[in-house]
């Protein structure tokens, strides 16, 4: 049976917004244990009260400068607290004794931009408060504010979370969707986490913006099946068009296409609309098996 749900932007930016809460579920027991100070979106209105603006001008300055940051962020924020919540652990660079997450195979394709916009706000905030402001609230809020920028729609952010001390790339490891995984594998990956199909699938609206490599769906470009030229759920002119532009992945694995082919750097639901139209790569939309 197809997915085939009708997402609103409004969802979509809901679905976001509760990737955050739902980091939220594994520390609740330890607040009735220690002594933690509780989320809140004023959590830093004392001990930082130029956050906010910090935060605002730096991730204007850096999507003005390159209009990729905001896609960037926004997958680097998916990564981050889809594993062990919002905690910045993909952040930590490896050791010769510690594989981290940012080293996970699936990570390593995670645009350098969404960590840069991450080291500019960082510095500024130690500049103006030292040792107050968590990495993992600056990818947080630095990615609502890029969402907004390229018009999707403003939400709040819980402010407050911890950064991790530790990070290992075993734990990512079949916990974050792969194009080429069955479609029952992906559902229990986001139902483990507590998501519905629905805001599954206004999740993966989040592809409205950015690009692919051309390597993470080769597999359907270029042997989907002996008997059709095609993947049944493309317009077939949409994907020789694609099969052109990817042509040599083999020989520049950097080689990517755009998600939303009619407007790519907008926050919208058009992504969602394209689907149905076959202009879009999203095998949870056609097939529940996956292939």
């Amino acid at each position: 049976m197809a997915l085939k749900l009708n997402v609103s932007l409004t969802t979509s930016a809901a679905a976001l917004a509760t990737a955050t809460v739902a980091a939220a579920a594994d520390i609740t027991n330890k607040r009735k244990k220690y002594k933690i100070k509780l989320l809140s979106t004023n959590y830093y209105q004392k001990s930082c009260p130029k956050f906010e603006q910090i935060l605002q001008d730096t991730t204007t300055n850096k999507q003005i400068s390159f209009p990729t940051t905001a896609a960037a962020t926004l997958r680097l924020f998916f990564h981050d607290c889809f594993i062990r919540g919002c905690d910045a652990s993909v952040l930590i660079s490896s050791t010769h004794f510690n594989k981290a997450e940012g080293d996970a195979d699936i990570n390593l394709s995670l645009p350098g931009d969404g960590f840069d916009v991450v080291v500019r706000a960082k510095t500024a905030l130690e500049l103006a408060c030292p040792g107050v402001v968590s990495c993992a609230d600056i990818i947080a809020v630095a990615a609502r504010n890029l969402v907004l920028m390229i018009g999707g729609p403003y939400y709040t952010v819980n402010l407050g979370w911890k950064d991790s001390l530790t990070s290992t790339a075993y734990t990512v490891d079949g916990n974050l969707p792969k194009p080429t995984m069955p479609m029952n594998q992906i559902i229990q990956i986001f139902q483990s986490r507590g998501f519905s199909v629905q805001e599954m699938v206004a999740l993966f609206g989040a592809h409205t913006i950015g690009f692919s490599y051309c390597k993470e769906f080769s597999s359907t470009l270029y042997n989907y099946s002996k008997t059709s030229k095609s993947a049944p759920s493309y317009n077939p002119k949409f994907f020789q068009a694609l099969r052109n532009a990817c042509a040599n992945y083999n020989q520049n694995p950097t080689l990517s296409v755009f998600n939303d082919v009619m407007s790519p750097n907008k926050f919208d639901n058009i992504y969602i609309q394209n689907l149905p139209k076959g202009l879009g790569e999203a095998p949870w939309y056609w097939d529940e098996n996956g292939r």
